[in-house]
């Protein structure tokens, strides 16, 4: 599902949001996500910018990177948060799958002239320390290669706090959203022309 949320009706850059549940809103109402809130952000700050959510629910870094080519032909994004790989981990898929989807992934974005904006997440302790560490590590390591600026644990002050997220202990509510967009903002607000 392909959302679009405008604030201009001509808007000169597109930022395109490339994600999992957490950014296409699991059971939240859309308008109360993030990814809304940042369009409204924008749109306070005079910021004449389009938003796009190309997230979908479940996706993993390699859904991803088979269907970007196209979320970039059709979308044509200046900037790109690319909020991938928590699936991955969830499902305990081999880090050097994750890590070179995601790599793919910020080459293609590159290689048509766009920004990119990674984003990690933290998984439960379950996982083990060393899957663990070693997943969140990918995310810095593919920044430094690649020259990308990153946030490195998206749900920062929101996945420790019970009352922030939803039942399931994954996802976060409508009252941990606000606090999603701060962690996106401080990384994206210098990417913003």
């Amino acid at each position: 599902m392909l959302l679009i949320f405008c604030s201009f009706a001509s808007a000169a850059e597109k930022i395109m949001v490339f994600g999992d549940s957490l950014s296409a809103g699991y059971g939240i109402d859309i308008q109360q996500g993030w990814v809304a809130l940042l369009q409204q952000r924008l749109q306070e700050n005079n910021l004449d910018y389009t938003v796009v959510n190309a997230s979908i629910s479940g996706d993993t870094t390699s859904n991803g990177l088979s269907r970007l080519p196209d979320a970039l032909t059709q979308n044509k994004p200046n900037i790109v948060i690319l909020e991938l790989g928590g699936n991955d981990g969830l499902r305990g898929l081999p880090l050097q799958v994750t890590r070179a989807n995601l790599a793919k992934m910020i080459s293609l974005i590159k290689d048509q002239d766009g920004k990119v904006l990674l984003v990690g997440v933290r998984l439960p302790p379950n996982y083990g320390l060393d899957y663990i560490t070693q997943f969140q590590a990918i995310y810095k390591d593919l920044a430094d290669k690649y020259d990308t600026r990153v946030v490195p644990l998206f749900l920062n002050g929101v996945d420790d706090q019970t009352n922030l997220m939803q039942q399931d202990g994954i996802h976060p509510n409508t009252d941990g959203q606000p606090i999603l967009l701060e962690n996106i903002w401080a990384e994206l607000k210098p990417m913003l022309n």
